[in-house]
């Protein structure tokens, strides 16, 4: 069971690069059509410099981009089949566009016991930074840990 010592658990950085290419690939998938999104003329128009990104992409291209998207649930000794995503939030601190380099830097913010047990929360903070080193957002993810034993 994961406890109050994995906090301050950090992973390794994880790049990525914003491609146009797999971005298109995520709005399709959402089924957005805001051009702002799609077309660099509309993005201008609305004062970006270049396509910027939609607020939830940030988490699956720091998956995708990842060698080992599960590396934190693998360093904390947590069985994949007893998690739940519980909840997603984001900060941004500045645009982040097609182009961009981004840097994630993730790790354990907190650890709670639930249900008198038999669930764990764990709060992982990812700092998200681009290609000059300046901050872009601050991200929040609630992963659940369905505790051996209990029935929750």
């Amino acid at each position: 069971m994961v406890d109050a010592s994995a906090i301050g658990l950090t992973l390794p950085p994880t790049r990525a690069r914003v491609e146009p290419g797999r971005l298109d690939a995520f709005l399709d998938t959402l089924g957005q059509t805001n051009p702002v999104y799609r077309d660099l003329g509309a993005a201008r128009a609305a004062g970006f410099a270049d396509r910027p990104i939609p607020p939830t992409y940030l988490f699956c291209l720091e998956m995708i981009a990842n060698e080992r998207p599960f590396a934190l649930i693998e360093a904390l000794g947590i069985d994949i089949a007893r998690i739940l995503h519980g909840e997603q939030s984001f900060v941004y601190r500045a645009p982040v566009h097609v182009g961009d380099e981004l840097t994630f830097v993730s790790g354990v913010a907190g650890v709670q016991a639930k249900k008198g047990g038999a669930l764990t929360r764990i709060d992982v903070t990812t700092r998200v930074a681009n290609q000059r080193g300046e901050p872009v957002a601050d991200c929040l993810r609630v992963i659940l840990v369905r505790n051996p034993g209990s029935v929750a």
